[in-house]
C-alpha cells in the first residue's frame, strides 16, 4: 500500500500533493511499469483522506500519461520508457591533485597572515560604519582605502600619487580585462617573453592581438617591440628571470611609450615588497613625465591569494577616460574588506606584517640556498639571483635536457619547472638547463630528504 504524509499547504491542494508524491515514485522506478495501485476507496482509507482527493490525483496522472485506467479493473503505471527517471550516477570527483613532498612551482604568501589583527578591525570596522557597509560603492573603491593605498605608495615607493587615480578591484585579472575596454581591443598588446603565462592568456582571451616582448638580461627590448601599442612588464622583479631593470633601460622603455599617443606601459609591480637587502629600484611610474604608465600591485602576494584586492594608478587623463567611458561599473571588493584593509594599512599593521614576511621568506631561501651549496652535486650548480621577490633561478651544469632534469626531480619527490617552460618562442642558449625555484610554499621538513633522494639519483645517471 502507498503511504505518504501529505500535509496542506497555501496554494497547494490536497490532490496535487498526493499527485507528486505518486508521479515521483513513478519517475524514481519505485512503482514498476504496469504495476496495479491501489483502488480510489483504498488508498482514501489508508491515507485518512477523501476519495475525491485521490480521484483528483489519479485523474492529473492519467492526463499526463503516467498511469492508464482500465475500466472494471483499476489503475496501472503507464510502461513508457521515457517517462522513468532513472537514477544518475554521482559524478567521479575531479582527480586529487599530485601531493608533492617538495612543490619548488608556486608562491604563496599565505604564511604568517596577521588573524587576530585581521579579526580586531573587522570588528572595528563593523561597530563603527554599520549600515554603510550596505551602501552602494564608489566604482573606484572607497576613498579610505584609496588614500591609504596613496600614502603607503609615497612611504614605501616614493610615489606621489592622487588618490583619485587610483582605482582598486578583485584581482588582477578583472583590472586586465578593465584595460582591454578602456585602451581599446584594437590595439596591440606586448607581454614579455619569457614571462607569467596566465598575462597572454587573459589577453587572448579578451579577444586582442597579443605579442611576445624578446627580453635581456636589462628585461624588455624597445627596439624589438615592433608594432606593439601597450607594454605589460614588470621591470622591478621579472618573472621567471628575476631580472631588475636597470635605470637606463627603464628611460629607453619610457621614451618608447612618449613617442606616439596610443602607446602605454602597464608596471605590474606584483611582489615588490619582498626585497631583502637593496631598497627598491624607482618604478616606471615615479620616473614618467609623460603620463603613458599604468601601475598595478595587488594584496595577494603580500597578504593571502584569497585577499582580492588589487589596485591600479591611471594616469589623470587616462583616469577621466575611464570615469567617462567605464564609470557606471560598481567596485568589485566589498566594501567590509575595503575599510579593514585600510587601517591595516593606515594603522602600520601592513609594515610590520611585510617586515616580519621578509624576515620569515629571508630565513627560508638560506635554508633552501644552504641545502643545495652543501649536497654532493653542489659543483654543478649555480644559484642566480637579485636579491628581490620570491623565486630564483638554478643553473645545472648538465648535458641532459630541461624535460629529463625535470623528472629526474620529479622521481625524488620535487615538483619544479625549467626556465624554458615560460618561453612563448624558443629560448636562447644562455636558458637551458634553468630551473625556477619558488620556495615559499616549501615544506622546511622535507627538503633535506628530496635533495638527498636527488642526490642519489644523480649519482646513478652519469650524464649529469
Amino acid at each position: 500500500m502507498l503511504t505518504y504524509e501529505l500535509q496542506k499547504a497555501p496554494g497547494l491542494p490536497l490532490y496535487e500533493s498526493l499527485y507528486r508524491c505518486i508521479r515521483e515514485d513513478i519517475l524514481s522506478g519505485k512503482l514498476a511499469p504496469n504495476e496495479k495501485l491501489p483502488s480510489k476507496r483504498a488508498l482514501a482509507t489508508h491515507l485518512e483522506i477523501s476519495k475525491v482527493t485521490v480521484e483528483g490525483a489519479y485523474a492529473q496522472l492519467v492526463a499526463e500519461g503516467y498511469l492508464r485506467s482500465e475500466e472494471k479493473v483499476g489503475y496501472f503505471v503507464e510502461p513508457t520508457q521515457h517517462l522513468v527517471r532513472t537514477c544518475t550516477p554521482a559524478p567521479l570527483p575531479d582527480p586529487p591533485a599530485p601531493v608533492w613532498p617538495v612543490d619548488l612551482t608556486a608562491n604563496s604568501a599565505a604564511s604568517g597572515f596577521p588573524f587576530s589583527v585581521w579579526m580586531k578591525l573587522q570588528r572595528q570596522v563593523m561597530l563603527d560604519y554599520g549600515d554603510k557597509l550596505l551602501a552602494p560603492l564608489p566604482s573606484q573603491g572607497y576613498q579610505e582605502l584609496r588614500q591609504a593605498i596613496a600614502n603607503h605608495l609615497s612611504a614605501f615607493r616614493n610615489m606621489q600619487v592622487d588618490p583619485r587615480n587610483i582605482l582598486i578591484g578583485a584581482g588582477t585579472d578583472f583590472l586586465y580585462n578593465l584595460l582591454l575596454q578602456l585602451l581599446g581591443r584594437d590595439k596591440i598588446y606586448a607581454v614579455e617573453d619569457p614571462g607569467y603565462q596566465k598575462i597572454r592568456q587573459i589577453y587572448a582571451a579578451g579577444g586582442v592581438e597579443c605579442i611576445s616582448a624578446p627580453t635581456d638580461e636589462q628585461g624588455v627590448i624597445p627596439q624589438q617591440l615592433g608594432s606593439a601599442q601597450v607594454l605589460h612588464c614588470s621591470p622591478n622583479h621579472h618573472f621567471p628571470t628575476g631580472i631588475v631593470t636597470p635605470a637606463k633601460r627603464r628611460q629607453q622603455l619610457l621614451q618608447w611609450a612618449s613617442r606616439q599617443t596610443d602607446r602605454w606601459l602597464i608596471e605590474d609591480d606584483y611582489d615588490s615588497e619582498f626585497r631583502f637587502h637593496a631598497h627598491p629600484v624607482p618604478t616606471l611610474q615615479a620616473m614618467d613625465r609623460s603620463g603613458r604608465v599604468i601601475y598595478m600591485n595587488t594584496f595577494s602576494k603580500s597578504l593571502a591569494p584569497s585577499i582580492r584586492i588589487s589596485y591600479m594608478v591611471l594616469p589623470p587623463q587616462l583616469m577621466d577616460e575611464f570615469r567617462r567611458k567605464l564609470g557606471f561599473y560598481s567596485c568589485t571588493v566589498p566594501s567590509f574588506e575595503q575599510y579593514t584593509l585600510a587601517r591595516f594599512l593606515s594603522q602600520g599593521h601592513f609594515e610590520k606584517h611585510i617586515n616580519r614576511m621578509r624576515k620569515f621568506y629571508r630565513s627560508r631561501r638560506n635554508l633552501v640556498t644552504a641545502a643545495l651549496r652543501s649536497c654532493p652535486f653542489s659543483d654543478k650548480i649555480t644559484i642566480l639571483e637579485q636579491d628581490a621577490g620570491l623565486h630564483f633561478l638554478l643553473r645545472v651544469d648538465t648535458r641532459r635536457s630541461d624535460a629529463e632534469l625535470v623528472s629526474l626531480c620529479a622521481r625524488a619527490g620535487i615538483h619544479i619547472k625549467a626556465l624554458s617552460e615560460y618561453y612563448q618562442h624558443t629560448p636562447p642558449d644562455w636558458a637551458a638547463h634553468c630551473l625556477v625555484v619558488n620556495y615559499t610554499g616549501l615544506q622546511e621538513e622535507n627538503l633535506q630528504g628530496a635533495i638527498s633522494q636527488l642526490s642519489k639519483i644523480l649519482e646513478n645517471t652519469p650524464n649529469l
